[in-house]
C-alpha cells in the first residue's frame, strides 16, 4: 500500500525548556521520532514528511531526515523525505498575527502545512511521542480497508499507560461503541497523585478522579487526502473566531475531530492498544525514557543502532 509518515515536529516545549524533538535518547543518540520512521519504513512506508518550525528545519535534517538518504523500504522501493514549514508567515490571508505572538496555530495547522505533498493515505505522529511497536502496524492496517471519504482512525491508549509521575500532562479522553468513536474532549492538568489515582485537576487542585482505563488520544491518526478540506474548513472557523490580540488559542486535532464526529461529517475506528506510549513533556521525562528505550533495544525489539 502506498502511504506516508506525516510527523508534526513545529511544537515549542515550553515545559520541557529545550527543543524536545531532537533530543537523543537512544542508546546510539537516536531521537525519539526515528522509532516511528523505522516502524513506518520496514511496516512499508515510503514517504516521510517532516512538520517543522524553520529554527530547527537544518537539525531535523542532521539528525533525521539525512539518515534515510538512500534507505529502502522492505520491498525496495526508495524512501521519500519531505520538509514543511509550519509558522506564522503561511496562514490565510484574511488573518492578522497579533504583533507579539511566537505560539505556533496548532495541530490542525501542522497537518494542513503538508497538504501539497501528500497525496496519499497517511499516519499523522507528534516527534515527541514513541507509540509501540504495534501502532503503526495497526494504522496502516485500517488505511487499507478505509474508503475515500469520510473514514478516519486513532489509536486509543488506556489512561494509565499515557501519565508519568512528573507533572501535569494533556490527553484527549475518549468514548467509543462498537469500535467507532463518540466523542472525545481534550483534558488538560491530567496528573498521577500519590494514592495512584489519575485525576483532572484543570478545575481544582483535588481533582476529579479519571478512569484510569479509558481510552486516549495519543494524537496518532490515520487519514486519506479527502480530510485535508475538511481541516481547512475547521481552521478558516477558528481564525476568524479568535480576537484581535490572542496571542496563545491553538487549533487541535482531537478538538477538530470531535466536532466532526457530532456532526457527523467523520466515522473513526478506534484501534485499542494496551502498549505503554513513552514520551517527553518534561526534563524529569527524558532518563525514564532513554532507560525504557534501552530496554527495547536489549530485548532485540530494535537494533543495536537503528541506522
Amino acid at each position: 500500500m502506498k502511504a506516508s509518515l506525516v510527523i508534526m515536529a513545529a511544537g515549542l516545549g515550553a515545559r520541557y525548556g529545550g527543543i524536545k524533538q531532537i533530543e537523543p535518547v537512544g542508546p546510539a543518540g537516536e531521537i525519539l521520532m526515528e522509532y516511528s520512521i523505522y516502524d513506518a519504513i520496514r511496516f512499508g512506508v515510503s514517504k516521510v514528511v517532516y512538520i517543522v518550525r524553520p529554527d530547527i528545519l537544518e537539525d531535523v535534517k542532521r539528525l533525521s531526515g539525512n539518515r534515510l538518504a538512500g534507505h529502502k523500504t522492505a520491498d525496495g522501493r526508495p524512501v521519500q523525505v519531505e520538509y514543511v514549514l509550519q509558522s506564522l508567515s503561511n496562514l490565510p490571508a484574511f488573518y492578522r498575527v497579533p504583533e507579539g505572538r511566537t505560539k505556533p496555530m496548532g495541530t490542525v495547522h501542522a497537518v494542513l502545512c503538508a497538504k501539497d505533498v501528500v497525496n496519499e493515505p497517511f499516519v499523522v505522529i507528534n516527534a515527541d511521542d514513541y507509540y509501540g511497536v504495534e501502532a503503526l502496524p495497526a494504522v496502516f492496517r485500517e488505511l487499507e480497508k478505509m474508503e475515500p471519504e469520510g473514514m478516519a482512525c486513532m489509536v486509543g491508549y488506556r489512561l494509565k499507560n499515557t501519565v508519568y509521575d512528573f507533572g501535569a500532562v494533556t490527553r484527549g479522553i475518549s468514548r467509543q461503541k462498537d469500535g467507532l468513536l463518540q466523542g472525545i474532549k481534550e483534558t488538560y492538568k491530567i496528573r498521577r497523585f500519590p494514592d495512584g489515582t489519575i485525576r483532572d485537576t484543570g478545575i481544582s487542585e483535588k481533582g476529579r478522579v479519571l478512569d484510569p482505563d479509558c481510552l486516549v488520544s495519543m494524537n496518532i491518526w490515520g487519514f486519506t487526502p479527502w480530510i485535508f478540506k475538511v481541516l481547512e474548513d475547521c481552521f478558516h472557523e477558528f481564525l476568524r473566531s479568535l480576537p484581535p490580540e490572542d496571542m496563545s488559542s491553538e487549533c487541535l486535532l482531537p478538538v477538530a475531530i470531535d466536532a466532526m464526529v457530532r456532526e457527523k461529517q467523520l466515522l473513526v475506528a478506534v484501534l485499542e492498544t494496551g502498549s505503554t506510549w513513552l514520551g517527553i513533556t518534561y526534563k524529569e521525562d527524558r532518563d525514564f525514557v532513554s532507560d525504557e528505550l534501552k530496554k527495547l533495544h536489549d530485548r532485540g525489539i530494535y537494533p543495536l543502532k537503528l541506522y
